[in-house]
């Protein structure tokens, strides 16, 4: 099968694999859209169980970046890096070389920054090789890294879906079911126990659940439980795909908010989240500190206009939920409708040189 022929191609502009023996590089560049400016994303590394499952990973959160810059309302396109391999084995510097290289190669077009599996401290090593790469700030209260954003940004929204769904101001006695609490679901996770909200965590990694435990209180179950938990929220802060007809079923939350991308397996389970009561908050919108706080990072503004820009997600969510309701939609339908309004009748940029 073609990548033309992939379930997931739309109308990308550029797929590019690269392959470097020498450092065991292989790495799949998508870029979906420049219409409004040059296609940001992140590198993730992951050990991919097939070439596949990389692809189909690649093409659909390069789009989704498109749709994110675009709701966001910043000025770029959507683009994304996968490395196959396992980032806490395989990684090396000879690999992160390699594929600065590469990007440098593709003139601008893509600028790749950290994400799953990749570190602020990996960037700085690409650095080395293209001056294509974001979320590089010494001197920011992060060092550049945009995961406190992002977990900021999803508190935000989901606060705003909390609010809508229940008619509720704050998160006092409710109870937030996190899937996944690494980088960014662990943020979120303090930020919700500051806010008072009960936590229940899962993670694949032990240690992650432990240290939500020890510092933050939440009780651990285990991963093919989460679902299950009698929580108000279901916020998905691991790998995409994890809401699918099965695990749907199984959720007694009537909110879905996280910060993973792709979070529904297909499009249709929307349809069922809307039968079944289960407010969906668009995981694009709601996950789009991190890139609000790299392309702020790369104008060089300040912190405080950067999480200004990021407050005003819950405000996007609102009217999305508001339009959903009016017209009988899903929510995912009315923010992909937003997002096509912004990038798809623009004229394509040229990626900066």
């Amino acid at each position: 099968m073609s990548v033309f022929d992939h379930p997931d191609f739309d109308q990308h502009e550029q797929v590019a694999f690269f392959n470097h023996p020498a450092s065991g590089l292989k790495a799949i560049v998508a870029i979906h859209n420049t219409n409004l400016g040059p296609a940001l994303g992140g590198c993730r590394m992951w050990p991919y169980a097939s070439f596949q499952h990389a692809l189909t990973d690649v093409l659909r959160l390069s789009k989704g970046m498109t749709y994110k810059s675009a709701v966001a309302g910043l000025q770029l396109g959507g683009g994304k890096c996968v490395i196959i391999g396992d980032p806490r084995q395989d990684k090396s510097e000879s690999m992160l070389l390699a594929l600065g290289e590469y990007i440098n190669g593709l003139s601008g077009a893509y600028i790749t920054a950290e994400d799953s599996g990749t570190s602020v401290p990996d960037m700085e090593v690409i650095s080395r090789s293209t001056n294509y790469v974001a979320g590089i700030n010494p001197e920011g209260e992060h060092g550049g890294d945009p995961s406190p954003t992002t977990a900021y940004g999803t508190f935000v929204g989901l606060k705003a879906a909390v609010k809508h769904r229940f008619n509720q101001n704050d998160l006092n006695g409710l109870t937030v079911a996190i899937q996944g609490v690494g980088n960014v679901g662990f943020h979120l996770a303090r930020h919700l126990k500051d806010a008072g909200a009960e936590l229940v965590v899962s993670d694949i990694f032990a240690q992650n659940s432990e240290r939500a435990a020890e510092q933050l209180g939440a009780r651990v179950v285990a991963p093919t439980e989460i679902y299950g938990v009698d929580a108000d929220v279901f916020a998905p802060c691991a790998l995409g795909g994890s809401i699918n007809q099965d695990t749907v079923q199984e959720l007694k939350a009537k909110v879905i908010a996280g910060a993973a991308n792709n979070q529904l397996a297909q499009p249709q389970v929307a349809e069922t989240l809307l039968e079944n009561g289960i407010l969906y908050t668009p995981d694009y919108v709601l996950n789009a500190g991190g890139i609000i706080d790299i392309a702020y990072q790369r104008e060089d503004k300040s912190r405080e206009e950067m999480l200004a820009h990021v407050d005003t997600i819950g405000h996007t969510l609102e009217e999305i939920f508001i339009r959903a309701e009016e017209q009988g939609l899903p929510t995912n339908i009315v923010a992909d409708q937003v997002a096509e309004q912004r990038f798809i009748s623009q004229p394509a940029m040229k990626a900066a040189s």
